[in-house]
């Protein structure tokens, strides 16, 4: 059984991970250690986070899990870095961890690949001059965005207090006819148990931060456990 350690900023809904874990059964273990910083989505806390101080503790924090894989669990602690400076911040985490690595980040471009996507729509909780960092880390990675929606919702706290309705109307909401699949940013929202409902009323795929980070996680170790609980991209296996 493989072991894909994650890392995740603060708390709001860690509890996605374990969650994963037990509808994937025996297939993974997912364990989550946290790291700390400001929890303010605005550039500079974020590169804060993100840094490689902060996320080779979050490697020595998993090590005990001894962990085939890590993730950084936090889409914008990884795209304010751009492109280069994101594949710089996993480099440096998997020297850390002594382990393969990548981030929420670079999940999102993996899996729009994977499911052979180039035009998408993003629903971001984050302000609008954060979102714009998704939008330019997307187009480094070859994939489109056709429309972009901001909530600016300044913490992850209120993020990851979203009901369910909210997340899925939001999502629907900022769909646009030339995407081919809408994403769904920031692992402090709560999106494994309603991915399904959101593609039901879209009729295309939806990404989400935490089924992308759990997807990347999988890849990372050579293994794609399909189940019909988190949307196209686990349905198909990302292939």
């Amino acid at each position: 059984m493989p072991t894909i350690g994650f890392i995740y900023p603060d708390h709001a809904v860690e509890d996605e991970y374990p969650f994963a874990a037990e509808l994937l059964g025996d297939d993974v273990r997912l364990p989550v250690e946290h790291i700390y910083g400001t929890d303010l989505h605005a550039v500079p806390e974020l590169l804060d986070l993100g840094s490689p101080e902060r996320l080779a503790e979050g490697a020595r924090l998993l090590a005990k899990h001894e962990p085939d894989a890590v993730v950084w669990a936090c889409t914008s602690g990884s795209f304010v870095y751009r492109w280069d400076g994101a594949a710089d911040q996993v480099a440096k985490l998997a020297a850390a961890a002594g382990k393969p690595a990548s981030s929420t980040s670079f999940a999102f471009v993996n899996a729009a690949r994977a499911l052979g996507l180039s035009k998408v729509s993003v629903a971001a909780s984050y302000p609008t001059d954060v979102a714009e960092y998704f939008v330019e880390f997307l187009g480094a990675g070859g994939v489109e965005v056709v429309s972009m929606a901001s909530a600016d919702i300044d913490t992850a706290a209120e993020v990851g207090r979203l009901d369910p309705d909210a997340v899925i109307d939001f999502a629907v909401a900022h769909d646009h006819p030339d995407a081919e699949a809408v994403l769904v940013p920031d692992t402090a929202m709560r999106t494994l148990n309603v991915v399904n409902e959101i593609e039901k009323r879209l009729g295309k795929p939806v990404l989400t931060a935490n089924q992308v980070t759990v997807w990347e996680g999988l890849r990372l170790v050579g293994g794609h456990p399909r189940t019909a609980a988190f949307g196209t991209l686990f349905r198909t296996g990302g292939a």
